[in-house]
């Protein structure tokens, strides 16, 4: 115990010593929201990966596949394809106009201020969802390493997780991220080769797996189906999730962009890796764990030695916190950028809008806090809390910037519409729909539809709108005579 409390003294302490030293760097909203838009390929990669690499990984993936054995891991090859999409379609396309969140680019894409403020609603709601998977991930590390009851656990996280988001901004962000995913390929590195000495070995692994539960090695624990449908959850939330696209604005230019998101492939493929051979551990030496969330701190715990274990333990809540913090930023970003900006006070001082978006930052880190105290969501894997707010942002954001920037002829009234019926027709399904399919099918399905069909059914989106994002468009624009109206948009 006496270990653990040392390892993670000193952990807090120098996270939060980055995050006061990041606090007396940040000058601007650019440097808060998109640490100026200056990061270089190896901290933006970096970031990257590590907000990739959450709770939902450490403890909800190893978890998932303590519960439904290995086949539920082929869902993370789609996440390597996802980050070469983002590389080779998406960021071309957008570093031309380079914002401060995503719905600002919903807003100058679609001319409308209304889809700006929709797009800012969804992202808080869909933030709330996944931050309650990662204040619970952080309940269970308290928990399981200082014995202190789950719901204090849960408590005493999100307040440290709310209090240094709130000071540091995307600079103590991005710091931070580079300290966490150190720890976490170090921790998972160490860790691991302990972990299958239990066991006497890799070579026994796959023997003891199917000896304690037969079903482990099996495809059948899961509908295939429902094994699709979570991969195309991964792949299209990961490329349309704010939280990556705000990366992407982060870095300074397409090399870096490139380099950056290749780095950041190689680290996430590592450690997904490894954290599916510590799931089949963990179904040998923990075969009766009540949740599979358990599973990987109890290896934290129980396996490894003191120093390794609390060790193994900060790297856990590296990956918690280095998420939760980037969703957090979003948040407060979308409250004070997206809506109190915009739609109340357009010249209020930088100093403000700061102060709103740190209040937006503390809204959406208790919120979460309030549905686990009341018991909302209680008894879910969260690994399956993750890919709900996976397919939310799929079914919310796919449609409108993929095609927003390959469609000339996509419409401010076809976004809104793939906005609202996408993300309600996930939640909807989510609710009421058959477990064997993913909400991100249905809600994917009918955003892409009704972007389509309102589209076509609206007037063409103007030149100016097209300019930023179609280099012959912008040409045509230059071309016309000074005062001659905007000509309307070629369709597609």
């Amino acid at each position: 115990m006496t270990t653990r409390i040392i390892v993670f003294a000193l952990y807090f302490l120098g996270i939060f010593a980055i995050g006061l030293y990041s606090m007396r760097k940040t000058r601007d909203e650019s440097d808060y929201w998109i640490a100026g838009g200056n990061l270089g390929w190896g901290l933006g990669g970096v970031t990257l990966a590590a907000t990739h690499v959450s709770g939902g990984t450490f403890i909800g993936a190893v978890g998932a596949i303590h519960a439904f054995g290995w086949s539920f891991g082929w869902v993370l090859i789609s996440i390597p394809l996802a980050y070469w999409f983002m590389a080779a379609v998406l960021a071309p396309r957008l570093m031309g106009t380079r914002e401060l969140t995503l719905p600002s680019f919903i807003e100058r894409r679609y001319y409308s201020k209304t889809a700006r403020a929709i797009a800012a609603v969804i992202i808080m709601v869909a933030i709330m969802v996944y931050m309650q998977a990662q204040i619970v991930a952080g309940g269970l590390v308290a928990n399981i390493a200082f014995g202190v009851p789950l719901t204090h656990g849960v408590v005493f996280f999100a307040i440290l997780l709310l209090a240094y988001t709130v000071v540091g901004g995307m600079l103590a962000v991005v710091y931070a991220d580079f300290v966490q995913m150190i720890i976490m390929l170090l921790g998972t590195v160490v860790a691991l080769p302990l972990a299958l000495r239990q066991i006497g070995g890799a070579g026994n692994l796959l023997h003891y797996a199917e000896l304690t539960n037969p079903l482990a090695l099996e495809w059948g624990t899961l509908p295939a189906a429902l094994l699709f449908t979570m991969g195309l959850a991964f792949f299209l939330g990961s490329v349309a999730t704010p939280e990556k696209i705000v990366r992407l604005y982060s870095m300074r230019d397409m090399h870096q962009i490139r380099r950056g998101i290749l780095l950041t492939i190689i680290m996430v493929v590592t450690l997904n890796l490894m954290i599916m051979v510590l799931g089949l551990v963990s179904v040998v030496l923990f075969p009766t764990l009540p949740t599979g969330d358990l599973a990987m701190p109890m290896i934290a715990r129980a396996v490894l030695p003191a120093f390794i274990g609390s060790l193994m333990l900060a790297a856990i809540t590296s990956a918690i916190m280095s998420t939760a913090e980037a969703l957090l930023i979003v948040a407060g970003s979308a409250l004070s950028e997206d809506i109190f900006q915009t739609f109340f006070q357009r010249s209020a001082s930088p100093r403000r809008r700061l102060i709103v978006g740190r209040i937006g930052v503390f809204i959406v880190g208790a919120a979460p806090l309030l549905f686990v105290l009341t018991g909302i969501g209680k008894g879910e894997l969260i690994q399956l809390i993750v890919l709900l707010f996976s397919a939310l942002m799929a079914a919310s954001f796919f449609a409108p910037v993929i095609g927003g920037i390959f469609w000339r002829r996509a419409t401010r009234e076809g976004a809104i519409a793939a906005m609202l019926l996408g993300v309600t027709s996930a939640g909807a399904w989510k609710l009421w729909g058959a477990e064997a399919i993913d909400p991100v099918l249905p809600g994917f399905v009918v955003s892409v539809a009704a972007f389509v069909v309102v589209s076509l059914l609206t007037p063409p989106p103007p030149a100016s709108a097209l300019a930023p994002y179609f280099p012959e468009e912008r040409a045509g624009e230059e071309a016309e005579p000074t005062g001659r109206a905007s000509r309307p948009a070629k369709g597609a």
